[in-house]
């Protein structure tokens, strides 16, 4: 079993900086629950943290579900049916594979992904009672994703009431936004229900600004970055200075560009005329702007973007969905650009951002006037610096890791480093 609790991690982390000791062994599970998935991770808690193993439950509520578990060390692979026809279920499994492995790796804490942390988390920290009573509050913020994550935590809690448990909040990396850019332009009696531009892809764009520290150093990161986080979720960041001033998702996930199955930004007018032509709610709305937009939407036959470029040269639907993508994203490149001044540094991250270059070349076509010049080669071979040598401004492919930077933030809240 699993026999650290709060008071003692505590303890230890202050015995840390009293004796320049850390805990023997520390590791940290990290938390990812999607709608239909929860990945997971387990660390080694050094500095830095080390990874051990990956796994995932996908198909949660879906025929087959199954559990996969991958590691460096071939005795931790494995690949097996569980029952989970929901989230609580799916938890379950999880659970059952940790107490299994508790002989060869007694976890110290877990870190928690969460969404939305709302108008008042704007760091992250200790799960307590009273923090899931407010994500509870807050769930009609985030009603896709903050409902199974506080499932998770609680039944972390009543499997293991002793193990630290931290909440790592998606929205804390935009909380500092300037405040032309967080204002959304609604009656301000909403403002103070904590209606306001969130932004989203926090954790991802933490690590990756601190990768473009470690690769190009400290003034490149304190420059004017645009980040992409070009994935099944997508969404850009402008940074200055190391902070972010403007993000194209906003209150919810669902603004900004177009993604997998989410629409980006629609004119709100839409839900009126389709309210009154097809007799649309807004719970059917929501399901549509959510699940079924997107390039899954535009194309009529996959969210996938690989599948598009495929099949493009004999779909225009899928020629056109993949065109519009590329053409959103640029366009907000241009206008972060704007915001920021000029730019200095431009990167792509996510499975798109990393693993497309057909993608990247077509957003960056025609940027050439505010300095972003391509090579192609590099380009093709997604190398980490994708753009030319003479290019002013550097274009570069760095690989996102939101659960090494949900384990290195849970070292850092219990003082484990």
């Amino acid at each position: 079993m699993i026999l650290l609790t709060v008071e003692k991690t505590m303890k230890k982390a202050k015995m840390t900086k009293e004796s320049s000791k850390r805990p023997v062994n520390p590791r940290i599970l990290t938390i990812n629950g999607g709608s239909s998935s929860i990945k997971f991770a387990l660390f080694d808690g050094g500095d830095p943290p080390r990874r051990i193993l990956d796994g995932k439950i996908d198909r949660i509520g879906l025929p087959e579900p199954t559990l996969r578990v991958k590691g460096s060390n071939p005795t931790d692979n494995l690949s097996r049916s569980v029952t989970a026809p929901d989230h609580t279920k799916a938890v379950d499994a999880l659970m059952d594979w940790i107490e299994e492995r508790s002989e060869r790796d007694v976890l110290t804490a877990v870190g928690h992904r969460v969404v939305h942390g709302g108008p008042k988390y704007s760091a992250p920290q200790l799960i307590t009672k009273e923090m899931v009573e407010e994500l509870h509050r807050l769930s009609p913020f985030d009603p896709e994703h903050l409902p199974e994550e506080i499932l998770l935590t609680e039944a972390f809690h009543r499997r293991f009431p002793d193990l630290p448990q931290v909440a790592c909040f998606d929205t804390a990396f935009h909380h500092d936004l300037p405040r032309v850019a967080r204002l959304l332009p609604i009656p301000r009696r909403y403002e103070a229900q904590g209606v306001r531009r969130y932004g989203f892809h926090g954790l991802s764009y933490a690590f990756l600004m601190e990768e473009l520290a470690c690769l190009a150093g400290a003034k490149a990161a304190q420059g004017r970055v645009i980040l992409a986080h070009l994935g099944n979720g997508a969404s850009l960041a402008a940074v200055h200075n190391g902070e972010s001033i403007d993000t194209s998702m906003s209150f919810t996930p669902a603004a900004g560009v177009p993604m997998s199955t989410r629409s980006g930004d629609l004119d709100p007018g839409l839900l009126w005329y389709l309210a009154r032509t097809e007799g649309f709610d807004a719970k059917r709305f929501n399901e549509m702007v959510n699940f079924q937009s997107g390039l899954l939407g535009m194309s009529e036959t996959s969210s996938d973007m690989r599948d598009l470029i495929e099949c493009e040269t004999q779909d225009v639907r899928a020629a056109e969905a993949v065109a519009l993508f590329c053409y959103q994203v640029k366009k907000w490149i241009g206008a972060f650009a704007a915001a920021l001044g000029g730019l200095d540094t431009l990167v792509f991250s996510g499975g798109i951002g990393e693993k497309a270059p057909t993608v990247r070349a077509r957003i960056c076509s025609g940027l050439g006037f505010f300095g972003i010049e391509l090579e192609e080669k590099r380009n093709a071979a997604n190398e980490s610096v994708i753009s030319g040598a003479a290019s002013p401004v550097a274009v570069r492919v760095i690989r996102t890791d939101e659960e090494w930077m949900i384990a290195k933030t849970v070292c850092r809240v219990l003082g484990l480093g």
